[in-house]
């Protein structure tokens, strides 16, 4: 699956892009605000991220700008239980270099366009709260704060860190988009 918003591609990761994955994830500034990736990160989790197959129902993207395919960073989608109940999350991680410029909130726009698409009705995600910038992208977003503060394992800090959850009705989002316009 492929997605082209304004200023970035989303296509799916390929083997050859650990090189690119790796320069852009390879920074303990990223990676600490992530629950699932390992610190140091080296080629070896690149080549097995990048090798990876995913299920086209939670797709994960390589997010590069549109002018010249310079990777900046991943944006996806993964199951999630919570109890009985199967739901869905975003994931995002964007290189330093490109913080501060939009990036993450166009990608993310963009892959719930793709959520909707696939029929996911609710989305949630969260943020540590030592990372207030991806709870400011998240509002951007359109997801609310459930009010709930959890505790979630990283795992490049080895340790469970406080991270504040939210979550996007699609339904809703669409109705509000449509009353807006």
């Amino acid at each position: 699956m492929f997605h082209r918003s304004e200023r970035l591609l989303l296509r799916p990761i390929w083997p050859e892009d650990w090189h690119g994955l790796l320069g852009g994830i390879a920074d303990e500034g990223v990676v600490r605000n992530l629950a699932a990736v390992p610190w140091p990160y080296d080629e070896s989790h690149a080549r097995e991220f990048a090798g990876r197959a995913f299920d086209p129902l939670y797709p994960t993207f390589l997010a590069a700008r549109a002018a010249d395919a310079e990777v900046i960073g991943c944006i996806g989608l993964a199951p999630v239980r919570r109890g009985r109940d199967c739901g869905v999350e975003l994931g995002y991680w964007i290189a330093r270099r490109y913080w501060g410029q939009g990036f993450a909130t166009e990608a993310g726009h963009a892959v719930l366009d793709i959520a909707r698409v696939l029929g996911h009705g609710t989305v949630e995600s969260s943020h540590f709260l030592d990372n207030p910038a991806s709870g400011k992208v998240l509002r951007k977003l359109g997801f609310e704060p459930t009010g709930q503060v959890v505790l979630r394992h990283s795992c490049a800090r080895g340790q469970e860190v406080e991270a504040a959850e939210y979550r996007l009705r699609l339904d809703e989002a669409d109705s509000v988009t449509q009353r807006a316009a």
